[in-house]
């Protein structure tokens, strides 16, 4: 063999490796194109409430959850209707790929605003308190957490905790069913 014909490479080799190469960055950036972040699966998972629920509050009190997608599938809206002080908007949208938020518009007249961890399967949801707007002082009561947990694709259980700002925290426990389920 001659030394030039070593330093000579075949023309149909260089096309199949450029090939190659151009293969695998296309499978590695759509890879990472379709990867979602905690967040995002929360969010997902979330959005699979969408519909109505029926079920009863810790005192046995009937009461309604209605899901929805809004904004352009943007957000998620959760209205609680119940007897009395239930009848709420709470409000679930991404914050950036990696941050899901709650913003609860509460009874108490003040809107908690809280950050989202899962569980490692990623049927229990869990919302702690970032901040909120309208607390008059931060003794004020207001909602601390909410947890959702998925039972299954048709139920569900919602525990939320009020820190009454002063006091021991109070847990008010929905457990729910999907409307046309709830009657069976």
């Amino acid at each position: 063999m001659k030394t030039s014909d070593a330093k000579t490479a075949d023309p149909k080799l260089i096309s199949l490796k450029s090939l190659c190469l151009t293969l695998w960055f296309l499978l590695l950036a759509a890879s990472a194109a379709f990867t979602q972040t905690a967040a995002q699966k929360s969010f997902d998972q979330l959005k699979s409430l969408a519909g109505s629920w029926e079920g009863k509050n810790s005192k046995g009190q009937p009461l309604t959850v209605t899901f929805r997608d809004t904004a352009g599938d943007s957000a998620i809206m959760s209205e609680i209707e119940g007897k009395g002080e239930e009848d709420m908007i709470t409000m679930i949208h991404l914050d950036g790929p990696d941050r899901l938020v709650l913003t609860h518009y509460c009874s108490s007249g003040n809107q908690p605003r809280m950050l989202a961890t899962a569980s490692p399967d990623g049927k229990t949801i869990t919302f702690n308190f970032l901040d909120a707007t309208n607390l008059s002082t931060p003794n004020a009561g207001h909602m601390q957490s909410v947890r959702f947990e998925m039972l299954d694709v048709n139920h569900h259980i919602e525990e939320w905790t009020f820190n009454p700002g002063g006091g021991e925290q109070m847990k008010e426990f929905f457990d729910l069913r999907r409307s046309e389920l709830a009657h069976k």
